[in-house]
C-alpha cells in the first residue's frame, strides 16, 4: 500500500505540467486577423483617388482623337444660316470648331470671347450646334451674335459622339490638314486663349505667337 508521501511525490510532475499548460478553460490570446483592415484600406484608397480627381483639371482630359483627322461628317446649317459644316470644310486652314447649344449656360459665358475673336479676325470659327431645337438655335445666334463662319446642326448628337464630345461647350483646334490639334473641355476663358489656343494657332500657321492682350 502506497503512503501519502509516495502519492504526493507522484502527483508533483503532473502539477508542474498543469501549471505550464494552464487550466483547460484558460482564455487564449486572440489571433491577429487582418480582415478588419480591408474596409479601412479600401476607404483610404477611395479618398486618395477622389483627391487626385479633384486636383485634375477637367479641361485637360486627354482625347484619343488628338493628332488624328476629324471624323467624317456632313451637316446642314443652323436654321437661318446658309453654310453647313462638313469634314471637307475643315481642311486648308487652321480653324476652331466650337460645340455649343442655346440651352447651355456655360456657352453664354464664353460667347463674348468668340465674338471678339471674330471681330479681330484671329481665326475662322465653326459652330457645331449640339442637340438643339432649330428655332432655339437660330434665336440664340440672332440674339447673342453669330461668331461662326459655318454652322452644323447636330440634331441627334451623333456627330458630337464621333468627335468624342463630353459635354457643352467644347472647342477643337484644327490644323491645315484637317487633324485635331487640341481639345478644350468647358468654356473658353481669356487665360486659355492667351496661354494655349492663340499660341497654338500661331504655331500651326508658322507665325509668331499673338502678343498678350490681343484677345481683349
Amino acid at each position: 500500500m502506497r503512503s501519502s508521501r509516495d502519492i504526493a511525490a507522484s502527483n508533483r510532475p503532473r502539477a508542474a505540467v498543469a501549471d505550464a499548460v494552464g487550466p483547460p478553460n484558460a482564455a487564449r490570446p486572440p489571433r491577429f486577423r487582418p480582415l478588419f483592415l480591408v474596409p479601412v484600406v479600401v476607404f483610404v484608397g477611395l479618398m486618395l483617388a477622389f483627391g487626385i480627381g479633384l486636383d485634375r483639371d477637367p479641361s485637360r482630359v486627354p482625347s484619343p482623337l488628338i493628332g488624328k483627322p476629324v471624323p467624317g461628317f456632313s451637316l446642314a446649317p443652323v436654321k437661318g444660316r446658309d453654310l453647313g459644316l462638313s469634314t471637307a470644310d475643315l481642311r486648308g486652314n487652321v480653324s476652331l470648331v466650337n460645340v455649343f447649344a442655346s440651352w447651355c449656360a456655360a456657352c453664354r459665358e464664353e460667347h463674348p470671347w468668340l465674338m471678339r475673336m471674330k471681330e479681330q479676325g484671329l481665326v475662322p470659327i465653326h459652330g457645331l450646334n449640339y442637340k438643339d431645337k432649330p428655332d432655339d438655335a437660330a434665336r440664340w445666334l440672332d440674339t447673342m451674335g453669330d461668331p461662326y463662319t459655318r454652322t452644323g446642326a447636330d440634331l441627334d448628337g451623333r456627330v458630337a459622339i464621333d468627335w468624342g464630345v463630353y459635354g457643352v461647350p467644347e472647342t477643337f483646334v484644327i490644323d491645315r490638314q484637317g487633324d485635331i490639334a487640341f481639345k478644350q473641355i468647358g468654356p473658353i476663358t481669356p487665360e486659355i486663349l492667351e496661354q494655349t489656343i492663340l499660341p497654338l494657332i500661331a504655331n500651326l500657321r508658322g507665325e509668331r505667337p499673338v502678343p498678350n492682350g490681343a484677345s481683349r
